[in-house]
């Protein structure tokens, strides 16, 4: 039922929108985005980083939960299944376990290293029917509990030669993103460095383009965290209309996270504050889901239009 990542990013790229990738952590992650992807008739990538594959007990639990949620919902628009920011061994055993789609992250070595270790998961990966997804340039902020303090801009001059040398199906840039939730400060003006996207795009025209670490940190979730007993800092990520203007050239994949980390828990801590009599996890959870679904609309719709994609699946 899964699908490769590969066919919903080359139809992305001729259309001019961008597929959500949004990373999953538990049960109702998951169905928040299927439900939200078969409403609104859009191709849909979740996401799996190798610290949620750990705490959802593994990677072949994962691909289980996955298709039989698929099956039940009766989901009929395309999904991929995808490692997010893979080391080498962890991309195997997610080709093994059953995932369509995998990014072998390799930013971190040097060039040539990247090359050869990115076509060795290529050359697997395409045996198995698998996407891969490789990266250049180097992305400030924290991941996965990691902190890159210094951001490194894809080099425009070396994305041809890795595409051609590697194989690989997309690629991830560094054009002004970050990971985390405290990517900029208040007053600040983030801007994606869309001269650098449009030097990549004349080098690989036509090319799936991947942007990591793009949530808006919307001001509404930091408000209610902290208006319902949580702490954190104000912070702004970076602004729909950076990322819009994005899916116009060649990006193909827009990365969502930490959005959904916010949306999650200022919902449920909201629900447990008005209802401290409530102790049915399925309630509050429940809440936690409807407003994950309802911020990964607004996304679907208004930055990354991939809204009616796939217009001949069933809406159930």
């Amino acid at each position: 039922m899964l699908v490769p990542a590969k066919e919903m990013l080359d139809k992305a790229r001729a259309g001019k929108y961008a597929v959500g990738h949004f990373n999953i952590n538990n049960l109702e992650w998951t169905k928040a985005i299927l439900q939200t992807a078969q409403e609104l008739k859009s191709p849909v990538i979740l996401g799996v980083s190798e610290g949620a594959g750990k705490y959802m007990t593994g990677y072949k639990t994962i691909v289980g939960m996955v298709n039989g949620m698929m099956e039940e919902l009766n989901i009929t628009v395309p999904v991929a299944l995808h490692l997010d920011h893979g080391s080498y061994e962890g991309c195997l055993k997610c080709i093994e376990a059953g995932f369509s789609s995998v990014m072998f992250d390799g930013s971190h070595y040097p060039f040539d290293e990247n090359i050869a270790k990115t076509k060795e998961i290529v050359e697997y990966a395409h045996l198995k029917n698998v996407t891969v997804e490789a990266e250049l340039g180097v992305l400030a902020g924290v991941e996965e509990g990691k902190k890159v303090e210094k951001h490194e801009f894809t080099r425009p001059e070396e994305v041809e030669s890795f595409v051609n040398q590697t194989g690989v199906d997309s690629l991830a840039i560094a054009i002004g993103t970050s990971h985390g939730a405290h990517k900029f400060k208040p007053g600040d003006d983030p801007k994606l460095k869309l001269e650098v996207l449009a030097e990549i795009e004349r080098k690989i025209p036509i090319f799936p383009i991947v942007l990591h670490g793009s949530s808006a940190v919307p001001k509404q979730y930091i408000e209610m965290i902290k208006q319902y007993g949580g702490i954190i800092k104000d912070a702004i990520g970076i602004p729909d209309t950076e990322l819009r203007k994005a899916t116009r050239s060649a990006v193909a994949k827009i990365n969502v996270s930490t959005d959904g980390s916010l949306a999650f828990t200022g919902a449920l801590r909201k629900a447990l504050a008005e209802k401290p009599e409530e102790f049915d996890l399925k309630k509050y959870l429940g809440a936690a889901k409807e407003e994950m679904k309802a911020y990964y609309k607004t996304k679907i719709i208004n930055v990354f239009g991939s809204e009616g994609a796939y217009k001949k699946s069933t809406i159930v």
